[in-house]
């Protein structure tokens, strides 16, 4: 928790939230918590929904797609919002919306219809991309400005703590139930195929519901503490959609490495369980390969909680190009290996890509002032590279194998890390106006 001190000082500053806010930290935190456990299990669903279905696995990362698509077709538009009704208000929307999509599986599981689970998890990916318009810029407000960055790591830390649990849980309570052996479209007529998979996808539908009944919860705490925080004097005075801002190198770099970030860790993500599963890898079976993601996202919780320390004496890109190269390489060894040694780098990838989402954030949005909003939803645009580099890694798998294909993920690093070379190199020619080491505006 932020000192008493640091907490004040978050109340001074620059179209800074002002009152009790420095009391909403913890619950800011148990809110990444909540997201980050609701968000990886569409990493479990997908294997599940690829066998339910016999989907090729360019057809099962349409579940990322449509989950990452709502980035790009909400994020602009609660960019605005946030910035008119305030932050709060935006996360209570959020968690709202984010419910709603979390209902929705009742009816696509009772149905057994795959299009219905991908409109499901866009509605949930919307409620999704309002809470990152909102929450991230506001942790970046609760404390120093120069420390934004480390804040927010220790943010997503509980974001990474709710993604490595949820693959054990969505392990136990998804791809642990259910037959051996998925439906067969070949050896049964229509009406019985349709049968079995409304039986086998019932399974989908308890989880959701109990997280969206956990985010309802959310939802009415939030807008009780709504008073805690005052905006700013320019809350409900910004016009547009800020594109405008496009035009400042370090918010458009900083949203294209979002783009490649986002999309290199859910490409992975997606298709681990799958990758282990092969007889070159570990050949596991999908319970005990879908444990085995909860190290993958369990690194990042690790290496976050470390990051929010570090990030207090490391330059930021520094510590950015430091991790993006040992990403990259982890996984280049990972697709040319077998073996033990192939899963194990992969999974050591999410120690590896721990700092970077928060980092980049942080760094983007630095400087916005009132338009801080306007700002984070451009980022969060971004964010749909989620949608778009699993279906090219997914591509690359149905047609060179899952091994090569992480070559995608491998150049989206290597891109990342010019982003945090060129952070590295304008922060040392003006240290004075980039305290944080990120790009001058």
């Amino acid at each position: 928790m932020l000192p008493q001190a640091d907490a004040a000082q978050a109340c001074t500053g620059d179209d800074a939230p002002v009152g009790r806010s420095r009391w909403l930290l913890p619950f800011m935190l148990a809110l990444f918590f909540t997201w980050g456990l609701a968000t990886v299990l569409v990493d479990i669903i997908t294997p599940k929904l690829k066998s339910l279905f016999a989907l090729s696995y360019a057809e099962a990362t349409l579940t990322q797609f449509c989950f990452f698509l709502a980035y790009a077709v909400v994020s602009l538009p609660a960019g605005l919002l946030v910035a008119r009704i305030g932050y709060m208000r935006g996360l209570v929307l959020g968690l709202v919306v984010m419910a709603a999509g979390g209902l929705m599986f009742t009816p696509a599981a009772k149905l057994g219809i795959y299009p219905l689970f991908l409109l499901a998890l866009f509605v949930m990916a919307s409620g999704i991309a309002v809470l990152q318009v909102a929450a991230n810029p506001l942790v970046t407000k609760l404390g120093p400005a120069a420390q934004a960055p480390s804040r927010l790591t220790l943010a997503q830390t509980f974001n990474s703590l709710g993604t490595t649990v949820g693959p054990a849980i969505g392990a136990w309570a998804i791809l642990s139930h259910g037959p051996a052996t998925p439906p067969d479209p070949a050896a049964l007529s229509p009406e019985a195929l349709a049968a079995a998979r409304q039986a086998e996808a019932a399974v989908l539908q308890t989880p959701f519901l109990v997280i969206a009944g956990g985010l309802v919860c959310l939802a009415v705490l939030f807008w009780s503490l709504r008073s805690w925080v005052r905006e700013g004097d320019g809350a409900g005075q910004v016009h547009g959609l800020g594109l405008d801002l496009l035009r400042r190198p370090r918010l458009a770099l900083g949203a294209l490495a979002i783009f490649l970030y986002v999309g290199a860790e859910v490409s992975i993500g997606t298709l681990m369980v799958s990758y282990l599963e092969q007889p070159r890898v570990l050949g596991a079976d999908p319970a005990t390969a879908g444990h085995l993601l909860s190290f993958y996202w369990g690194g990042a919780l690790i290496g976050r909680i470390v990051g929010s320390v570090a990030l207090r004496r490391v330059r930021a890109g520094a510590a950015l190009a430091a991790c993006t190269f040992a990403a990259g390489l982890l996984a280049t060894v990972s697709g040319l290996s077998s073996g033990p040694l192939a899963a194990w780098t992969l999974l050591a990838v999410g120690l590896a890509n721990a700092i970077m989402f928060p980092t980049i954030f942080a760094l983007a949005i630095d400087g916005l002032g009132e338009r801080t909003a306007q700002g984070a939803g451009i980022v969060c645009v971004a964010i749909v590279g989620g949608a778009v580099v699993p279906v090219v890694t997914g591509f690359l798998a149905d047609h060179i194998g899952l091994g090569l294909a992480l070559g995608a993920p491998v150049v989206c690093y290597l891109c990342i890390a010019a982003y945090a070379l060129a952070n590295l190199r304008e922060g040392a020619r003006a240290p004075e106006t980039t305290p944080s080491g990120a790009m001058p505006a």
